[in-house]
């Protein structure tokens, strides 16, 4: 597939370089020289340097054998405009625009082709703060992924000793937890050297405490798998935001009615422009989230959440450990940098957060081949977990008719959950978690864990629908 990026900073690195990996011919235009130089000594794709709002930019970055456009420059207005430029002048059959606005949402009429023609908008923000409203929904885990509208949950969760499946093999389940289904799709171990491992998931894996354990269930039995690798955490009602930025504030707006709300911000005017845009219930303070003096005066012992939202990696850092020492019950930090992310991940800070990682399964979904509903990047981009939709019947599709012990499905990869609609029924979705034996229907939502991003080509392969297939 021949990909435009527009723009080469934080995101529109991120997603060049998980693009590049999976073999796409990838254009990345910006107005920096330099910044285009590094990623070319780095990855394997073409830079134009250049204004991409301007045809003749576009022209030579090859836009007329474009297959998709994907605008991540800083300003809504330039990923806006050069979309409507795509098509109009090259016709760019898939146009996906980074907006920060919501006064632009995704399928609008502004959105529409006789508008700005978007096809998809993406908004870091909103990404960023619906994965963090679901990790105050569940304190315990350390990602919660939704699939096939909510029906199926993946989430990862350090076991911890006291946990009733904890010490105890995988087999034991049904009698640990009777009465519901759930697939370990992955589990990660540290060895004595501090090396992450992944281990092999069949009934005779035992659980240790400290392992980052994958899980897809139904979303309602959630609460009680997570319930079933460590101790119930208290509620979240405490949280503390280091940072007002456009993250910040778009989280404090939407927990304020059910937390108390704190954030910490360093400038005076952005403190100011907080106070009108929060309830009077939520504390805004003018401080630097580092100062040690402040948080003790701000009780960030008594903190369930401590949340680091600023721009600068290393501030985040520095404020998550500080708290955390400090007594803060869960820190959480924002790290751009996936080395630092890597670094931190599973020592005092609970949770780093890669903006970039966030929003990248967004922008998957829809460079996908076959019929794919959604991605997601796990740990940090090294996994991915996958939902597909099967279709056709048994002589146009690889999958449909088939029993899962019949797919020829890459070594690792694990079809951990299946949501099949009822017909004819009002009822809710049916999902399964399925056995070898499980036959694949029409229509089915499959989802699929990798533990490699090598691998997604042939699954995409593996759902797509051919005008005849035999095997």
């Amino acid at each position: 597939m021949n990909i435009i990026i527009l723009g080469a900073g934080r995101v529109g690195e991120s997603v060049a370089e998980s693009l590049v990996s999976e073999k796409n011919d990838i254009t990345v235009i910006d107005t920096s020289p330099q910044r285009l130089a590094e990623l070319q000594d780095r990855l394997d794709l073409r830079g134009v340097t250049g204004n991409g709002i301007q045809p003749s930019v576009l022209e030579a970055a090859g836009a007329r054998d474009a297959d998709m456009l994907i605008a991540c420059a800083p300003l809504d207005e330039t990923n806006l405009v050069v979309c409507k430029v795509a098509h109009e002048v090259f016709g760019i059959p898939t146009t996906i625009a980074r907006i920060r606005s919501p006064e632009f949402p995704d399928g609008g009429a502004l959105m529409a082709r006789t508008g700005f023609a978007v096809d998809h908008v993406i908004c870091p923000e909103e990404s960023l703060t619906s994965y963090i409203r679901k990790l105050i929904e569940y304190p315990e885990a350390l990602q919660v992924l939704e699939f096939a509208d909510g029906a199926v949950s993946l989430i990862a969760v350090r076991a911890v000793s006291g946990g009733p499946m904890v010490r105890h093999v995988i087999s034991e389940l049904p009698q640990l937890v009777p009465g519901v289904e759930m697939r370990f799709v992955a589990i990660y171990r540290t060895d004595e050297l501090g090396q992450d491992h992944q281990v092999v998931c069949d009934g005779t894996t035992r659980i240790e405490p400290g392992d980052e354990v994958f899980v897809l269930a139904a979303t309602r039995d959630i609460r009680r798998v997570l319930d079933a690798l460590r101790r119930r955490d208290e509620p979240v009602r405490r949280v503390m935001i280091a940072g007002g930025g456009k993250v910040g504030l778009r989280l404090a707006r939407e927990i304020e009615g059910e937390c108390r709300v704190k954030v910490i911000e360093a400038s005076a005017p952005r403190c100011e422009y907080l106070t009108t845009q929060l309830k009077t219930e939520s504390l805004v303070l003018q401080g630097d989230s580092t100062d040690e003096e402040l948080l003790e005066e701000e009780n960030v012992q008594d903190t369930d959440l401590f949340l680091s939202l600023t721009s600068d990696d290393e501030d985040n850092i520095m404020a998550c450990l500080l708290a955390k020492r400090m007594g803060a019950r869960r820190v959480l930090a924002l790290i751009n940098r996936r080395a630092y992310a890597d670094l931190v991940q599973g020592t005092q800070i609970d949770i780093a957060l890669s903006p970039a990682q966030t929003v990248i399964g967004e922008l998957l979904a829809h460079v996908r081949r076959g019929d794919v509903e959604a991605v997601y990047s796990l740990r940090r981009g090294a996994a991915e977990a996958l939902e597909a939709v099967a279709h056709g019947d048994r002589r146009s599709s690889k999958v449909v008719g088939r029993r899962i012990d019949e797919l020829p499905l890459p070594a690792g990869a694990q079809i951990g959950a299946i949501v099949r609609t009822v017909q004819g029924a009002e009822a809710p979705p049916r999902v399964i978690i399925p056995h070898h034996d499980t036959v694949i229907e029409s229509d089915d939502h499959v989802i699929v864990f990798l533990p490699r991003k090598r691998m997604v080509r042939e699954v995409e392969k593996l759902f797509q629908v051919g005008a005849t297939f035999l095997f």
